[in-house]
């Protein structure tokens, strides 16, 4: 990645502003508070987040803050080898785990590297996106022999968020008015996964991203970064983009499409990015909450009424998910399918 490829390059509007300037950040969540008797008091702050922001950061998370290190480690012992090496288990259209360094976001290719994993493995999911199609295929991971432990730190990290994760939809749930586990069920056969970004240094950062803007198919994710910074939100109330600092020991949180539709747009979706830089490289580790395949999206009956009806049409995670694994390799004609395709208009 010596020099920038025109694949890489952002139209104009696209690009990366990268003046620093101080602004206020989005929220920090004490989730300590879940321990006291005042749940109402963390229930509001996650509410109030979800609903302003769509981001939030968390502290006193429950996840060991030497397993954080853990994770951080192995990403970098990893992304260090010889591509050789990181090319043993590379993915394919076939098995869509393991190692990848050439994805797009919006049809432009984005600065970084990636390795990916499954929470549950093996994980079933459709074959193809057709609705008439019922054939079903199989994901398993693929896990490199090197480095030594690098599976299993992986594997204790995604148990540790996966516990988190249910406490954060617990939350939520509560701040919609909703039982705490009232979204549980969706995910006895997740198809969640994890994965390690890297992003090295770029030689002209205003040109390219790490990831160009987009918002998130699941329902949630969590998100361990480094200290180098770079994943930026787009303020809902201006449209202004604003870094998301890295703060120690933290965890970044945000809600996917999957909680904008169950909430009927209660809480919003929020396109992020993340900027690079011609210095140092950067390390995330983001988990993305996603459902069961069967399970059928729409918003929650709870939530609609005659006064708010459903904005969305129910639709197919599973036949969701396939179609948005194809565009992961091959530069689209047309835009891959988002959630505002099942928007009642």
């Amino acid at each position: 990645m010596g020099e920038v490829d025109q694949a890489f390059i952002q139209s104009i509007e696209h690009r990366a502003n990268l003046d620093t300037i101080e602004i206020e950040g989005i929220p920090l969540i004490d989730l300590s508070l879940s321990h006291t008797t005042d749940i109402n008091l963390l229930v509001s702050e996650i509410g109030n987040a979800c609903n302003n922001w769509g981001f939030f950061q968390v502290i006193n998370h429950g996840v060991p803050l030497e397993l954080l290190e853990k994770i951080k480690v192995a990403a970098k012992t990893f992304f260090d080898q010889p591509m050789e090496e990181k090319r043993k288990v590379k993915r394919d259209e076939v098995n869509p785990m393991g190692y990848y360094e050439s994805e797009h976001t919006k049809n432009v290719r984005d600065w970084k590297e990636v390795f990916d994993f499954l929470i549950k493995d093996p994980t079933f999911l459709p074959a193809s996106p057709e609705l008439e199609d019922d054939e079903m295929r199989t994901l398993s991971n693929q896990w490199p022999e090197n480095p030594p432990q690098f599976r299993e730190v992986c594997q204790e990290y995604a148990r540790e968020l996966e516990k988190l994760g249910y406490k954060l939809l617990e939350l939520i749930a509560l701040s919609l008015g909703l039982p705490s586990n009232r979204f549980n069920g969706y995910f006895e056969d997740q198809l969640s996964r994890m994965r390690l970004n890297h992003y090295p240094p770029c030689p002209c950062p205003e040109l390219a991203l790490g990831v160009g803007r987009h918002k998130d198919a699941g329902a949630l994710t969590i998100v361990t970064q480094d200290d180098v910074g770079g994943l930026q939100v787009k303020r809902k109330s201006d449209g202004v983009w604003v870094p998301v600092k890295p703060t120690s020991n933290a965890l970044v949180i945000n809600v996917g499409d999957i909680i904008q539709v169950w909430s009927n747009e209660a809480y919003e979706s929020v396109e992020h990015r993340v900027v690079v830089n011609s210095e140092r490289e950067r390390f995330s580790i983001p988990i993305f909450f996603f459902p069961s395949h069967y399970v059928m999206v729409k918003p929650l009956e709870e939530l609609v009424n005659e006064g708010n009806p459903p904005k969305y049409k129910p639709y197919n995670f599973g036949k969701f998910n396939a179609a948005r694994y194809r565009s992961n390799f091959k530069k689209l004609e047309v835009q891959n399918i988002q959630i505002s395709d099942f928007k009642i208009i």
